[in-house]
């Protein structure tokens, strides 16, 4: 397999990803993964080398390359910009297909923490997404931008979902809470959109990041083997 730190046309300036794709012909299924508030770290980039040993291309774009250097991990998510993300999910795409071209299959987006609301932001929004999985995504009811005219939050885009939707949640979680990750969930179903949920007792926020202390192996393994077969099933047979 092949994994490395490319450079994607984007506006305003090149933007970096971190590209893996497996060696063979393919075509290759895809996953653009959104990193979560430390940004692209080992954890990232071990999703990133896992998913290529497991049949499929993927994609991590570095979503906070429009913030100033030593910002503080949260005041940086806070940076963020609804309509920016988008622009930089859409210009990972488009590197993806100019990169592999023919090799390239249906694609599919996931994300951690601040990259679950990512994912779930993009599947509302972003046609190429055929999938989508949220791990533990905060602040899907929030908004993000400059405040200069009104948008809304990826909560409130929920019926643009085209695909499924698979989640990863900790019950000892705050954002999202227990109660957060019902009222997504009712919201889905009531807009019958096809969604799996799944939470893990005994783990909270940050729970598949082994780097830190929050880190939960047992959820981490299990979720990552649920993933594995939502994908193969959802987005390979879209193939």
């Amino acid at each position: 397999m092949t994994v490395r730190w490319e450079t994607a046309q984007a506006e305003p300036s090149p933007m970096r990803v971190y590209v893996g794709a497996p060696d063979s012909a393919g075509p290759h299924p895809a996953m653009v993964v959104a990193h979560h508030a430390p940004g692209i770290d080992a954890q990232v980039q071990d999703a990133v080398h896992r998913l290529v040993r497991a049949g499929y291309a993927a994609a991590a774009p570095d979503l906070f390359r429009r913030q100033p250097q030593g910002v503080e991990a949260v005041k940086r998510t806070q940076l963020l910009r609804d309509d920016e993300i988008l622009a930089d999910l859409r210009a990972t795409i488009a590197h993806l297909k100019s990169s592999l071209g023919a090799r390239l299959g249906p694609l599919g987006v996931m994300g951690y923490c601040m990259g679950g609301r990512v994912a779930y932001l993009g599947a509302c929004e972003i046609e190429d997404f055929r999938v989508s999985a949220v791990f533990y995504g905060g602040n899907i009811m929030k908004a993000l931008g400059d405040g200069a005219s009104p948008s809304l939050s990826p909560f409130q885009r929920s019926e643009k979902i085209r695909g499924p939707v698979i989640g990863f949640f900790g019950a000892e979680d705050t954002n999202p809470s227990p109660d957060d990750v019902k009222k997504i969930g009712a919201e889905l179903a009531r807009l019958g959109k096809w969604h799996e949920f799944h939470t893990y007792n005994g783990a909270g926020h940050a729970f598949h990041n082994f780097t830190g202390e929050r880190y939960r192996e047992r959820a981490a393994r299990a979720s990552w083997q649920e993933l594995l077969a939502f994908l193969a099933e959802r987005l390979q047979r879209s193939a």
